[in-house]
């Protein structure tokens, strides 16, 4: 199933993202997750979420192959210097600290959260009207 409205489905991500952190069972003693294979998942869904949002916005995937970080970030600088640092932001949590780190603090994978929604509405507001709320 595609969804028509990109901004739907990244927040959609969001949703999973959270179905999943719930599984890696947080102990409030630590303040910490228990097991990083959800971290990493999470922030692997997350970041993926972010991208289809990015993506909507900036619209790097022309061509072949797959964008790298710095075209995101060449092309999100032209647009919108918010917009940058909150792709550096979610590249730097979501991507590093909690999909490739798997950090266990739920410190971390609140701030990612947070910064996905911040990307994801962000691009929301630079997106075309009518692209936006035909979906």
């Amino acid at each position: 199933m595609e969804y028509q409205d990109p901004i739907k489905e990244a927040l959609r991500y969001v949703a999973n993202a959270e179905e999943v952190i719930q599984k890696a069972m947080y102990d409030p003693d630590t303040k910490s997750y228990m097991d990083s294979k959800y971290v990493k998942t999470a922030g692997d869904i997350l970041w993926k979420g972010c991208l289809i949002a990015l993506d909507a916005v900036l619209h790097v995937r022309k061509g072949r192959g797959r964008p790298s970080i710095e075209k995101y970030r060449e092309v999100a600088g032209k647009r919108d210097r918010k917009l940058l640092q909150y792709l550096n932001n979610g590249y730097e949590t979501l991507h590093l600290y909690m999909g490739y780190d798997g950090s266990k603090q739920k410190k971390v994978s609140d701030a990612g959260f947070e910064v996905a929604r911040d990307i994801i509405n962000h691009c929301a507001k630079l997106m075309p009207r009518t692209l936006h709320a035909a979906g």
